[in-house]
């Protein structure tokens, strides 16, 4: 029972040091062409071991994100890019960011964001910068309502799965692992805004589709839009047990995404029309193929 806690214990938590590098490269902190930490800084950063920072450091370098060499160390190869319609987009210094776009939206009194992805990982990360920032009493958003839909799990997916074995249904129990986790991390961070008084009306459900994503989208304040369409992608997972397989996934992190704002003076506009139908879609599924 020690052995099986210590394995579970030091996988979350090259995980998670996973999670936050990603969300660093697709927000602009960490640029293509520019290199992460040194393995050293990122042990004392987030309090693990060398063997932890290794393992994280080996699935970005399967996903794509990185190049890493011995000597040279890990140089970032690939972000998250965002094509935008609006004339002015939210930008970073590298561009315009989904976290800046986030950012930007919770700024408002009122925030207003239906999300239908894979699972909640990246949701939830930016989810966490916002609800720091409101701890931090730099934003007052007055209410938040969110509705995230997700695939139904319980359901056989085309992904992730074991490349060449249809039958090993490893990558999925992983899949779903990732999702739980990540959406109660979500329930938390919003339930104790509500709780400790931080935001006087918090709105978070989630419901279950048989629909399995094509593509992510955000519906945010109902006046933007950002769609990305998955590519399915042949990369090296490493499991809890530390076997490697082969797999094809699908990297939403990593996706290019559209976005498209409301011309709120001209409701025949390509982003007005983009975002209204894409609202309307979202509210079908929710209310008719969703539980």
């Amino acid at each position: 029972m020690d052995a099986w806690g210590n394995d579970d214990k030091r996988s979350k938590e090259f995980q998670r040091v996973a999670e936050y590098l990603r969300t660093r490269m697709t927000d602009g902190t960490y640029g293509v062409g520019s290199f992460l930490p040194p393995q050293r800084e990122l042990v004392t950063e987030f309090g693990v071991s060398r063997d932890t920072i290794q393992r994280a450091l080996r699935e970005l370098a399967d996903e794509g994100w990185i190049q890493s060499r011995q000597g040279s160390g890990s140089r970032v190869i690939k972000t998250q890019r965002i094509q935008s319609s609006a004339p002015k987009a939210v930008r970073s210094r590298h561009g315009a960011t989904l976290g800046h776009i986030i950012s930007a939206a919770f700024e408002e009194p009122e925030v207003t964001l239906d999300v239908y992805t894979l699972t909640a990982e990246s949701l939830d990360a930016h989810i966490r910068v916002q609800v720091e920032r409101i701890h931090a009493r730099e934003i007052a958003p007055e209410r938040i309502a969110m509705r995230l839909l997700l695939p139904d799990t319980t359901q056989p997916l085309p992904y992730p799965r074991v490349k060449g074995d249809k039958e090993d249904l490893r990558l999925q129990e992983r899949l779903r692992a990732i999702s739980s986790r990540h959406t109660e991390s979500l329930h938390g961070s919003l339930k104790d805004l509500r709780t400790e008084g931080k935001v006087p009306s918090v709105g978070f459900e989630i419901r279950h589709t048989p629909l399995v994503p094509p593509f992510k989208l955000y519906l945010i304040n109902r006046t933007e839009a950002l769609h990305g369409m998955y590519d399915v992608i042949e990369r090296q997972i490493e499991l809890d047990d530390g076997e490697v397989v082969t797999a094809l996934d699908v990297l939403g992190l990593g996706a290019t995404l559209t976005h498209q704002v409301k011309d709120e003076e001209d409701p025949n506009a390509p982003g007005s029309v983009f975002v209204d139908n894409m609202q309307t879609w979202f509210d079908s599924v929710w209310a008719r193929l969703s539980e």
